[in-house]
């Protein structure tokens, strides 16, 4: 017997109004839970429509008690892979933007109610896609996030760890904005996340990545061991296999191929050392939220018609921090980065909250030497001498036999 002939008039009623739903664009998504098919472990099912490659697919999250899976299919065999998985589930949940319709089943009869929701107007900019959504980036029933602590064995956020919460999607968006400006080779992209901490970041980029398409091979470099342990851990039990930790700083953590450089609140010169292995190794995509500037502080001298601001200690801090930031984000466009400096999230999620984003675009042997004169510009004004970032990229071109003359 066919599952189509097996069907309840309830079940059928289901699929009628899902149907429907797709095709007047009403649906807005589809939770299917209390599985009891063939695949193990899984324990519930959440279907969305989302632009892929400029065409709308049914993406469908299988959550199963260690991972989670996601799989596109095309529209046309939405109503056949919903049939099919629903005559796997004792209850679904449809909400289009008009009602909602549960449906339960147990060994006796079967049961649907109608709800009316709340009109949902829905716009084109508005629709779910990878490069258009508006919601959160990291989606929250996740398993690692448990792992991590961020939410609770019902997948919800506890509350100490809001804040937390915000700070990974935004980070998670504005990479997910970079990625979309590059193309990622067949073999994946390779990611290193210096300074990984707790690995909360490192674990939501892996997580993204598998989840939209990509290939990540992911690795977090920490100093603590403790750290390094902890972040393992999880990823191992999460069955992240291409994410891995390993103990060391960016002096000691010397990759071989780079697409992603990553390095959040790495203090003082450590992000300069962070930036020269991105542009070194060629990386796509440079992200650094910088900390802790002490480097060109004590160098600052003052032009005499900023003596009257910069005689208050705390003002001759920013102008060091700014100036420390923007010779770094000019370095990156000297040497082919399109390049951003904006606040990324809130000071009341953290006080470190000034990001520096760079997607290459051009592959130039020589770094751009109107940009260097800007450098030395402004280096010349605040009486400047050193500036690591600087140091290490002339050493570094210098030992290739072209000249660096800023």
């Amino acid at each position: 017997m066919s599952i189509l002939a097996s069907l309840s008039v309830q079940e059928q009623q289901f699929l009628d109004t899902f149907q429907q739903a797709i095709e007047t664009d009403q649906f807005d998504r589809l939770i299917l839970s209390q599985y009891k098919g063939e695949l193990e472990q899984l324990e519930k099912m959440t279907l969305r429509v989302i632009w892929l490659n400029e065409q709308k697919v049914l993406s469908c999250l299988y959550r199963y008690k260690t991972q989670d899976v996601t799989k596109n299919y095309p529209l046309t065999e939405a109503l056949s892979q919903v049939t099919e998985l629903l005559a796997c589930c004792k209850q679904a949940n449809l909400i289009t933007t008009a009602e909602e319709l549960q449906l339960k089943k147990n060994k006796k009869k079967v049961m649907l109610t109608r709800s009316k929701t709340q009109p949902v107007v829905k716009s084109k900019t508005a629709e779910q896609g990878h490069d258009r959504v508006k919601q959160r980036y990291v989606d929250q029933d996740s398993v690692f996030l448990q792992h991590l602590g961020i939410t609770d064995q019902q997948g919800q956020v506890i509350p100490s760890m809001a804040r937390k919460w915000k700070q990974i999607n935004k980070f998670v968006e504005i990479f997910s904005n970079a990625l979309s400006q590059i193309k990622a080779s067949q073999e994946g992209l390779r990611v290193v996340d210096f300074g990984s901490g707790k690995g909360y970041l490192t674990c939501a980029l892996y997580d993204y990545m598998q989840k939209h398409g990509q290939t990540p091979w992911v690795t977090g470099v920490e100093l603590n061991p403790k750290m390094v342990e902890f972040c393992q851990k999880v990823a191992d039990q999460s069955q992240f296999n291409q994410l891995d930790f390993f103990q060391g700083d960016v002096r000691t953590y010397e990759p071989e191929h780079l697409d992603v450089m990553i390095a959040l609140h790495a203090c003082d010169v450590a992000t300069d050392f962070a930036i020269h292995t991105g542009i070194r190794l060629n990386a796509q995509i440079i992200m650094c939220a910088p900390c802790c500037h002490k480097e060109l502080r004590p160098q600052l001298q003052a032009p005499k018609v900023l003596s009257p601001m910069l005689q208050f200690g705390i003002h001759a801090g920013q102008q060091a921090e700014m100036l420390t930031d923007t010779i770094r984000a000019l370095l990156l466009k000297a040497y082919g980065y399109e390049t951003k400096v904006f606040e990324f999230v809130a000071l009341e999620h953290t006080s470190k909250n000034k990001m520096i984003l760079a997607v290459k675009r051009k592959d130039d042997q020589e770094p751009d030497q109107d940009v260097l004169n800007q450098i030395q510009a402004l280096k010349e004004m605040y009486g400047i001498q050193k500036h690591s970032l600087e140091l290490l990229l002339k050493d570094e071109w210098d030992q290739q036999g072209i000249g660096c003359k800023c």
